[in-house]
C-alpha cells in the first residue's frame, strides 16, 4: 500500500445510509460517499480505502492495519461506537497514522449521550455536521498531513 492512500472506516448501521432517517443522516447512500471520495482522492493523489463493519473487532483491526500498511490517515465515522468505545479510543492511540472522526451529523445538537466522544477524544480532528460534505472536508483535511 502507497503512503497516499486513505483508509475510510465506517461503522454500525452506515451500510443503511440512504434509507436510515434520511432526515438526520441524508439520502447518499455510503456507495454515494465512496464515489465522491474516490472522485476528489484522484484530484488531490490520493487512493481510498473505504470500509464498512457493524462490528467493533473489525475496525480496531483495521486501524492496525492502516498503521501497518503506511497509510497517509484514517477517516472515521465510528457511528454508535463513538460515544461508547474505549477500545477505538485506545486504538487509535496506540498508532501513528493520524485519525480524522467524521459524522454525517452533528452529534452536540442530538440526544445528550452523543455529546461524549471517545474517538474525538484520540482523533486528530473531527468533521461533523455537514451531511455527506463533512467525507469531502475531512478528506480535505487528510491530504494537508
Amino acid at each position: 500500500m502507497a503512503a497516499n492512500t486513505v483508509y475510510v472506516l465506517n461503522g454500525p448501521n452506515l451500510n443503511l445510509l440512504g434509507t436510515r432517517e434520511p432526515e438526520i443522516y441524508g439520502s447518499d447512500t455510503l456507495d454515494d460517499i465512496a464515489g465522491m471520495l474516490e472522485d476528489r482522492a484522484r484530484e488531490l493523489g490520493l487512493a481510498i480505502d473505504m470500509r464498512q463493519s457493524n462490528h467493533e473487532g473489525h475496525l480496531i483491526d483495521w486501524l492496525h492495519e492502516a498503521q501497518a500498511e503506511g497509510a497517509k490517515a484514517v477517516l472515521l465515522n465510528a457511528g454508535a461506537y463513538t460515544h461508547t468505545s474505549i477500545a477505538l479510543f485506545d486504538a487509535i492511540k496506540a498508532i501513528r497514522t493520524p485519525v480524522i472522526e467524521v459524522h454525517l451529523s452533528d452529534p452536540s445538537k442530538r440526544e445528550a449521550f452523543r455529546h461524549h466522544s471517545y474517538v474525538g477524544m484520540a482523533a486528530t480532528d473531527t468533521v461533523q455536521g455537514l451531511g455527506a460534505r463533512s467525507y469531502l472536508v475531512a478528506l480535505e483535511k487528510a491530504a494537508q498531513l
